[in-house]
């Protein structure tokens, strides 16, 4: 019979614990894909107010894209996020315009962001703007759009990433 040969050191058992390595699992891929389209002449404080707004009809829809709520390492809790990156591209008015007509045929849960909506200072206000104007005569300047990743890829043909 072999016998194992016996430790020279006792076992160490930890009295602290230990920093966690870091974890070296595969990337995490999303099927789906968040994704912003703006239109390029829009001034910097545009775009950002735009982004802004458009995200926000995402979560609230869609909660499947919403994470878990963070704490930091004191035990204070912050609001979830999106559990996936959104993407943000640029394009002309007819990219946009384009856009919006095959989220539209594609059904995808969408938000958008009108011209009117720069003069208006409330939500009251913004969705009566928007309602005043038939589909095909929108002024878009921001499109938000979620699906399967495919699906949205066709969405943004013609889109490029902002830089």
């Amino acid at each position: 019979m072999n016998a194992e040969p016996l430790p020279t050191e006792p076992a160490r058992v930890a009295t602290e614990p230990a920093l966690a390595e870091p974890a070296r699992a595969e990337p995490v891929r999303f099927d789906t894909k968040i994704a912003v389209l703006l239109r390029e002449d829009l001034e910097p404080w545009q775009r950002l107010n735009v982004t802004a707004f458009l995200v926000s009809g995402i979560g609230p829809s869609v909660p499947e894209v919403i994470g878990e709520p963070y704490e930091d390492a004191d035990g204070t809790g912050y609001l979830p996020m999106f559990r996936q990156p959104v993407l943000v591209f640029q394009g002309t008015k007819e990219t946009l315009t384009a856009a919006h007509t095959r989220t539209l045929s594609r059904a995808l849960p969408r938000a958008l962001f009108t011209s009117d909506l720069f003069a208006t200072g409330n939500d009251r206000d913004n969705r009566a703007a928007v309602r005043a104007v038939p589909t095909a005569e929108l002024d878009l300047v921001g499109l938000a759009v979620y699906g399967p990743r495919n699906a949205v890829d066709k969405v943004l043909k013609g889109a490029r990433m902002h830089p």
